[in-house]
């Protein structure tokens, strides 16, 4: 049994300032062993099938500034596994389309350099199922109840960023949970600018699954709060200044 931090879609280089410093600190507060991330770790704007920002990074450039992104959680949580998100997989989609098998690329662990990390569509953890969730429509209220009642096990998912919290569903015989974990991305940047209309913006939450018992925690980023922008350009010029 164990105590999983799992972390939300990141989408790196374009994660939210403080949500690195959330999840650690979560990792320390629940005392946790073991790490998953749920999936879309990088972004790949660049090579998108969709239309592209002309203002964003060509794909070299955004390429290496995941790297540097990934190297920072990689370093932190050596030995996560990885749900592989729709995002994580653009490269091996868009390669696909010339006809180049999978096997002429390189790894995701290769790519990401990353070697302790385990690449993989799905998890099974004591008797919870972990995948992205590409799968079950962006436009269900709780996608990870959706999937728990197709698979009739506990679920946890990410995929849609405006989507976080745990539903249950309670028979004679079982007790099952889906749980939505949010993400950790900033919806201000470029990458994610098809949603600067949009009513709901994403939630920015991770989750801690203790012994297959989940909860779900938001980042306190409002006023006043934490990680709210302005604690934290302070907390920077101040350490900047320091140095």
């Amino acid at each position: 049994m164990s105590n999983l931090l799992v972390i939300g879609d990141l989408h790196e280089p374009f994660s939210r300032v403080g949500y690195f410093e959330f999840c650690k600190s979560l990792y320390q507060k629940y005392q946790c062993n073991k790490v998953l991330f749920i999936g879309d770790v990088v972004e790949c704007h660049s090579i998108s099938f969709h239309p592209k920002s002309p203002q964003m990074p060509n794909a070299s450039k955004e390429i290496e500034l995941a790297h540097k992104a990934v190297e920072k959680w990689y370093k932190t949580f050596p030995n996560a596994k990885i749900c592989i998100g729709n995002h994580d997989s653009r490269i091996v989609r868009l390669a696909e389309t010339v006809n180049i098998p999978e096997k002429c690329l390189l790894s995701f662990s290769e790519l990401w350099k990353t070697p302790e990390w385990e690449w993989n569509w799905n998890f099974k953890i004591d008797g919870v199922h972990y995948t992205h969730g590409q799968g079950i429509t962006t436009g269900a209220i709780h996608p990870a109840y959706t999937m728990m009642r197709n698979m009739a096990m506990s679920v946890v998912i990410g995929h849609k960023h405006t989507a976080a919290g745990i539903k249950w569903l309670c028979n004679p015989y079982q007790r099952l949970f889906g749980m939505d974990v949010g993400s950790g991305i900033d919806d201000n940047a470029l990458a994610f600018e098809y949603g600067r209309f949009l009513a709901t913006k994403s939630v920015i939450s991770a989750a801690v699954v203790i012994n297959g018992m989940p909860y779900l925690e938001l980042m306190p980023m409002s006023k006043g709060e934490k990680y709210h922008d302005s604690k934290i350009k302070k907390e920077k010029d101040d350490k900047s200044r320091r140095n």
